[in-house]
């Protein structure tokens, strides 16, 4: 199949060609159409399949043929979880917009960054809005924008908008949009609550969910290593040598772990920096650019990077600490083996941790051989009562203490 066949119009398929797109992907083959259609559509596809495409074809489309010659108004609304995403998305947009033959007016707007330059960006009206929850509202506060009359609801990577604690602003969101709209929803997860609320919303929506098969998975290859808490930035500084990456991207659970281990790695001459959320966004480009430049070669970041970062050929991904959710696990390690290439992710196993990773296991389906690396052998690793939960650690609970206080009472 080719794009061609997909109901495109002869602009967009000529910048779908400047950009390098040979062929579809299978959600791109089953979505666009879908969403020429002007229906309801509900995305399922694994990270790295080409979601955003997906959407952003047809939508630009769509908003073209409904341009009036008037005066410019809000004709789809996109709404991401993070300020990386949204850039992300937006940049997309405008790349395929450029063949466009009427231009379109495509504003991005997120937090952490002063809102005056997005308010005097939104002076003249706006055809399609990216934003984040919280932002978008200011700009609606500002009386800076009005979203009555926006056709098409886009929410990407909703399971991350309610994780976030965006559940509020949303609601707040869809009470200004008009009843009578589009309504596309794309993640490659979908957790119970974005269910919920898909079922909600969605109305008679066309299905899409493209099941990842061996043939198209990214060719990432997992590894679990098996190491004491204490001694996994020894083991970090060890692997950076020995594998030596030119890019790593390391995942810990808080800004305080991204900056200590940061800093420890940038003490012993490795250059490294921390990514998390209270970074400015002016910041974090910062950061990023360093690393896609080679001028660091470790980002030590939150999940903030687990999601809509791309960081061409990045060989390897490290999960310092898991996360807490097996959705995040994925979402982390497909930053790596994207485009087509190969990739390797890591994950430091400690005996507290061995139960969880055993969930994060069984949630993809696949079981990572445990390895230990020679010098940083652990002194301690979980039974197989431990690794199931049924064991508890050696500190006891307040519950535990007060049966056993209790028994002896009854003795």
């Amino acid at each position: 199949m080719s794009f061609s066949t997909l109901g495109l119009s002869p602009a967009l398929l000529r910048a779908v060609r400047e950009q390098g797109y040979h062929a579809p992907t299978p959600i791109q083959s089953a979505a666009i159409p879908a969403v020429l259609g002007g229906g309801d559509v509900l995305g399922l596809a694994q990270t790295g399949s080409g979601k955003t495409a997906a959407y952003a074809l047809p939508l630009l489309q769509r908003v073209l043929a409904a341009r009036d010659g008037g005066p410019r108004r809000l004709r789809a609304l996109l709404l991401l979880p993070t300020r990386e995403l949204a850039e992300q998305v937006g940049e997309v947009l405008r790349e395929f917009a450029r063949a466009l033959p009427e231009p379109l007016k495509i504003a991005i707007a997120y937090g952490g960054v002063s809102i005056n330059p997005q308010l005097m960006g939104l002076r003249g009206g706006v055809d399609i809005m990216v934003a984040t929850p919280g932002r978008l509202l200011d700009l609606v506060d500002h009386n800076a924008l009005r979203l009555d009359m926006a056709q098409t609801l886009v929410l990407d990577e909703a399971d991350r908008l309610l994780a976030l604690g965006f559940a509020e602003e949303l609601q707040r969101v869809l009470d200004l949009l008009p009843a009578q709209r589009q309504n596309l929803f794309f993640s490659a997860t979908f957790a119970p609550a974005v269910q919920a609320l898909a079922d909600a919303l969605l109305r008679e929506p066309q299905r899409i969910a493209i099941e990842a098969v061996p043939a198209e998975l990214p060719d990432i290859v997992q590894r679990a290593i098996q190491v004491d808490t204490a001694a996994r930035t020894p083991l970090l500084r060890h692997l950076i040598a020995t594998e030596a990456w030119p890019r790593l991207l390391v995942f810990v659970a808080t800004k305080y772990a991204a900056e200590h281990v940061s800093d420890k790695l940038w003490k012993t001459g490795i250059k490294a920096a921390a990514l998390h959320g209270e970074l400015s966004q002016g910041t974090r480009r910062q950061v990023l650019a360093a690393l896609k430049a080679h001028e660091i070669q470790v980002l030590v970041a939150t999940d903030v990077a687990a999601r809509g970062l791309d960081i061409p050929e990045l060989p390897a991904v490290l999960n310092y600490e898991l996360p807490r959710s097996p959705a995040d696990y994925t979402h982390r390690i497909g930053r790596t083996g994207r485009a087509g290439a190969s990739g390797v992710a890591l994950s430091f196993i400690t005996v507290d941790t061995e139960a969880h990773f055993r969930l994060i296991e069984k949630r993809q389906g696949q079981r990572v051989a445990r390895e230990q690396i020679a010098g940083f052998e652990p002194g301690e690793v979980a039974s197989e009562a431990q690794a199931v939960g049924g064991i508890k650690g050696k500190r006891k609970s307040k519950k535990d203490k007060l049966r056993e206080a209790a028994a002896q009472s009854a003795s």
